[in-house]
């Protein structure tokens, strides 16, 4: 399955995987300067949910056109979904 997603729908991701990677370095930072843990646990979830919208959205797309294809064989179809349903649950 390639990674085929519309230039607004990649942009939202790609927006999210930055702002996860900012938040990461900022989680990093505040490791090295000793800060309290659970402000760094807060952020560490927030990176986390930040990733999985991030995850679902590609899965979300990948849904879509799966659905969309109407060409495709049943046993291709199910093969699709088996992939994706796989995807699904490792972000579960």
């Amino acid at each position: 399955m390639e990674l085929d997603m519309a230039a607004d729908e990649l942009k939202s991701v790609l927006n999210r995987l930055r702002r996860a990677q900012g938040q990461l370095a900022a989680i990093i930072r505040m490791i090295e300067e000793g800060r309290d843990c659970e402000d760094v646990i807060t952020q560490m979830a927030a990176v986390s949910r930040a990733l999985d919208r991030a995850g679902f959205a590609i899965i979300a797309t990948g849904l879509q056109h799966c659905m969309a294809d109407d060409t495709a064989e049943p046993a291709d179809r199910n093969r699709m979904r088996a992939r994706l349903e796989k995807l699904f649950l490792s972000l579960a």
